[in-house]
């Protein structure tokens, strides 16, 4: 029987070595592709500008003033997101600067000893993170890669950090923080009239989505490491990323009140007690990790780790520069919302993928259409509210339960986040690299994620 065994595996690794030729070509031929023709993330977004223009001029017989005037009504949609997704960066990144935990991330980092098993865990660990908050996943993903990128030798800090990425998005299928399966299962959301409110154990926590966030973690496990570069190839931290000269600890400084103040203990743990009390009384409501109870739980602890207000400032001082991406650029995505749900574009290209639709390919066709409208409108809650109703109509007119809908939009929306940079931006901030260093292997990943996709709700729609 070990006789068999052995001549079965031995059989198999021709097929094996064939697999990791190709997707190491694939992945090489692709980020050859980036670095000629793929822009940095700015230009990325100024050319899906120009794209929604004509799209609505052409599509939607807008004229050009029409949709300037939507692409400014929707320009500063994004404010309070904007700041949510630059306060979980600089709070996330002030955390992990923090002594004890930037301590336990560096023996955490430690942990492996060779590339291979530094890329596996970094896999592991990202979506462990996201699977509790896709906040948490970008950011302590993005941070523990680079940790191990700079204490295990011989590792590609490309690779790492698009595997860190690549991980925390598609284990969201089943994350805790996704938004449509949360909208349509709370009291009082837009659709409860017409669909009531549908568990979590058919979107979330139904086998389909749990399926498909399970078997693709464990394909990426699969496919990061086929696509490793030779060890003569990788690249090391440290070519990519200077190594930081500011302290976050505050110099000796001369003994006066305000210095006394700003280096006081006591004041820092008042406001940690007053938040933590707060954070209890929340949860008591129940379980809902949203992005303010996130960016508040990571102040409160940055607060206490920093011990003292000077030093927490100093960390914030330090993370600054890593918002700069999102800080300018959600404004343009917003302004390409404007655009999109002004002229009606998502409605159109919602419908048309609808008209020829059966009640066996819906879910597929769903899942083709959200994803098409998040490389336009990449925020969850946005595409929903506009593309959701349609879904929901077309649906209960093929006779399908409206779940079916939910979760092909859930899908699609998060499978084109590997194409599109909206939320690379966060990973780009903390590890310093740009889209081009890590798109190619995305990409290769985002295949994976579309086919694993397409399968689950293709035939196992229902499967809740």
């Amino acid at each position: 029987m070990a006789a068999k065994n052995i001549a079965d595996d031995e059989d198999l690794r021709p097929i094996k070595k064939e697999v990791r030729f190709m997707l190491r070509s694939l992945s090489k031929k692709l980020h050859v592709l980036v670095e000629k023709y793929f822009p940095d993330a700015f230009v990325f977004v100024i050319l899906l500008t120009v794209v929604t223009m004509f799209m609505g001029i052409f599509i939607t017989k807008k004229t050009p003033f029409e949709m300037i005037q939507f692409w400014y009504g929707g320009f500063w949609n994004f404010l309070a997101f904007t700041m949510q997704m630059i306060l979980i960066l600089v709070t996330g990144y002030c955390l992990v600067d923090a002594p004890a935990i930037k301590k336990a991330l560096n023996s955490l980092s430690q942990v492996p000893k060779t590339a291979t098993s530094a890329l596996m865990y970094t896999i592991i660990v990202s979506a462990a993170a996201s699977y509790f908050s896709w906040g948490l996943g970008l950011v302590f993903g993005t941070l523990f890669a680079v940790a191990v990128a700079k204490n295990v030798k011989g590792t590609d800090i490309r690779l790492l950090v698009a595997a860190a990425y690549t991980s925390a998005i598609v284990v969201l299928p089943a994350s805790l923080t996704i938004t449509a399966p949360l909208l349509v299962n709370t009291p009082g959301h837009n659709l409860e009239a017409k669909i009531g409110l549908i568990p979590l154990t058919q979107t979330i926590f139904g086998p389909m989505l749990l399926g498909i966030a399970i078997i693709t973690v464990i394909l990426m496990l699969f496919v990061f490491k086929a696509m490793m570069p030779k060890a003569e190839d990788a690249v090391p931290l440290m070519s990519v990323i200077t190594e930081e000269v500011v302290s976050a600890t505050a110099p000796m400084e001369e003994k006066t009140v305000a210095n006394a103040l700003n280096n006081s203990i006591i004041l820092n743990y008042i406001i940690v007690i007053m938040g933590l009390v707060y954070i209890i009384s929340y949860f008591q409501k129940g379980f809902n990790l949203e992005l303010n109870i996130l960016n508040f739980i990571f102040i409160m602890i940055g607060l206490a780790l920093h011990k003292t207000p000077r030093n927490y400032m100093n960390a914030i001082v330090k993370a600054m520069p890593t918002t700069a991406g999102i800080a300018f650029q959600f404004g343009f995505y917003a302004g390409i919302m404007g655009m999109m749900s002004g002229a009606g574009l998502i409605s159109v290209i919602a419908k048309w993928f609808v008209s020829f639709s059966t009640p066996f390919t819906f879910p597929l066709w769903t899942l083709v259409s959200a994803s098409v409208v998040n490389i336009f409108v990449p925020s969850a809650g946005g595409q929903w509210i506009i593309q959701g109703p349609i879904m929901i109509e077309a649906a209960n007119i093929l006779g399908l339960p409206p779940a079916i809908a939910v979760n092909g939009v859930t899908l699609g929306d998060l499978v084109t986040n590997l194409f599109q940079p909206f939320f690379a931006l966060i990973t780009l901030g903390l590890s310093g690299l740009r889209l081009r260093d890590i798109w190619g292997y995305v990409l290769v990943a985002m295949v994976i994620f579309f086919i694993v996709s397409a399968i689950g709700v293709t035939f196992f729609p229902l499967a809740f």
